[in-house]
């Protein structure tokens, strides 16, 4: 099993006075979590701000999303040289958000993916149905889909070193979780459909984890820690889930 790997997705939401709150918090919290890896994903704003903060903690740096293209005339965009430059590790790519919300199509995933790789930067690949999907018993044809663009245009091994975080949509922001056993098949088709040639992406669970269910999710053999989304925004609470995740 790939080491395990919490990571907070605070979305649009903090300050620089949270920021400084939070990420204080979780630093004095770290020396019990020296067995996982932890990473916290800011809003564009605080990157250089939680960059300083937490350098020398051990806790990695991420970002929530990045264009196409490494530099040039786009308006309002955030490149993977930028992310570089002020010390992030991580970036997501394909959060649900981003497709639902934005239009972010599996070719233009595929396409963010490719240029996370091409920057150094590890991308968090998201995948993941709609509730109307698994009624109709196309879960694994929707993660199929979704994990096969990346494959067809970055190669057999794009996924070799990657993170994918299996988020079920209709278990975001509802207060609705999966299973166990559910988080769990989900899992298993993913890591089969990448396994091909000794690919071993760590496996992250993302929809509605809280301090209360994320044990029961973590224990399940192929997943290998979380992407929390509004608990990570509570130190108290997202320290408790990295514990969770915490080899037995």
């Amino acid at each position: 099993m790939s080491r395990s790997l919490v990571v907070g997705n605070w979305k649009m939401h903090a300050s620089r006075a949270q920021v400084n709150e939070l990420l204080g918090a979780l630093k004095a919290g770290m020396p019990a979590l020296a067995r996982i890896d932890v990473a916290v994903c800011p809003p564009y704003p605080y990157l250089m701000q939680a960059a300083h903060l937490l350098a020398g903690s051990g806790i990695f740096l991420g970002a929530q999303n990045l264009a196409v293209e490494a530099s040039g005339a786009y308006t309002g965009e955030v490149s993977g040289p930028m992310l570089g430059d002020v010390g992030c590790r991580y970036v997501i790519v394909g959060h649900s958000e981003r497709r639902s919300l934005y239009g972010e199509d599996n070719a233009l995933v595929a396409q963010k993916f490719r240029a996370a790789v091409s920057h150094g930067l590890v991308p968090i690949l998201c995948v993941g149905e709609h509730l109307a999907e698994r009624e109709a018993n196309a879960t694994e044809a929707v993660l199929a889909a979704q994990i096969d663009a990346v494959l067809e245009l970055c190669g057999d091994e794009a996924l070799a070193g990657a993170v994918i975080a299996y988020e079920p949509v209709w278990a975001i922001g509802t207060g609705r979780v999966a299973t166990p056993e559910q988080a769990q098949a989900s899992h298993r088709f993913i890591r089969d459909r990448v396994s091909r040639g000794g690919r071993t992406p760590t496996l992250l669970y993302g929809g509605s984890v809280k301090p209360d269910n994320a044990a029961g999710l973590f224990a399940q053999p192929d997943v290998d820690g979380g992407l929390i989304g509004g608990a990570s925004l509570v130190a108290d609470q997202f320290l408790s889930i990295c514990k969770a995740a915490l080899p037995r």
